[in-house]
């Protein structure tokens, strides 16, 4: 018997090790695979994901940093809240801006993939960067965009790309597009906002999950038209 557990904890270690070498690779659909190993392997699981999470701190953020720190978080453990609110107090992506805006509820949605809520706080956002006229009436006008700051639009859309495993955002919306050629149409139908010649019905109609086609999110009810979602594509922000 005594051999028999032997041999089961030096699986276990096996496992391990190779587990932390998969999430330590430069392949991410392989580390993605690798956390969600991790997370089924208990606190022993759970220490790896610490000490990757630990050694990334002064790394730039990624869809990978996003989903360890999202495994800790729903762990919910005396452990790993402790970590996390030593170490991470605001998640992973820095939450800069300009203006003083509070990116921390934004961050909290996407780190629980309440994508829904999540789009309607990045909305709210885009408003209050608009200014109060903007919050007012809950929807921009094109002309507004141009004089949004950059590093707010990039904590957004790091902060959808990194809760989302690289699947939503302005940056991935906009890679889309220039894939399609810059053809509206094509995009529409690429990231699901419609289908044939029908638009596809908010809210019920769109997909607030990671099953949804890349670049599907953020929505933000569609920004209320084309020009303004031109003008994201071509700020700054993103353009450079």
């Amino acid at each position: 018997m005594t051999d028999l557990i032997a041999s089961s904890e030096q699986d276990l270690s096996m496992d391990l090790n190779q587990l932390r070498s998969q999430l330590n690779s430069d392949s991410q659909t392989q580390q993605l695979k690798a956390i969600a190993s991790l997370v089924t392997q208990g606190e022993l699981g759970l220490d790896i994901l610490i000490e990757f999470l630990t050694n990334q701190q002064t790394q730039t953020p990624t869809p990978v940093s996003g989903q360890v720190y999202q495994a800790l978080y729903t762990a919910n453990l005396p452990k790993t809240k402790e970590f996390l609110e030593t170490h991470f107090p605001t998640g992973v992506v820095p939450l800069n801006s300009l203006v003083g805006a509070d990116y921390f509820p934004l961050q909290q949605e996407l780190a629980q993939q309440n994508f829904q809520a999540a789009d309607l706080l990045t909305l709210r956002n885009l408003c209050e960067l608009a200014g109060s006229a903007a919050v007012k009436r809950n929807w921009l006008y094109f002309s507004e965009v141009d004089r949004f700051p950059v590093a707010d639009l990039q904590t957004i859309d790091t902060l959808w790309r990194v809760h989302s495993q690289g699947k939503f955002g302005y940056t991935v919306q906009r890679e889309v597009w220039l894939g399609v050629g810059k053809n509206w149409d094509k995009l529409w139908q690429k990231i699901g906002w419609r289908s044939d010649r029908t638009w596809t019905r908010y809210p019920q109609g769109f997909t607030w999950e990671l099953s949804a086609p890349r670049g599907h999110l953020p929505l933000s009810n569609q920004l209320r038209g084309r020009r303004v979602i031109e003008a994201l594509f071509n700020h700054p922000a993103f353009s450079n």
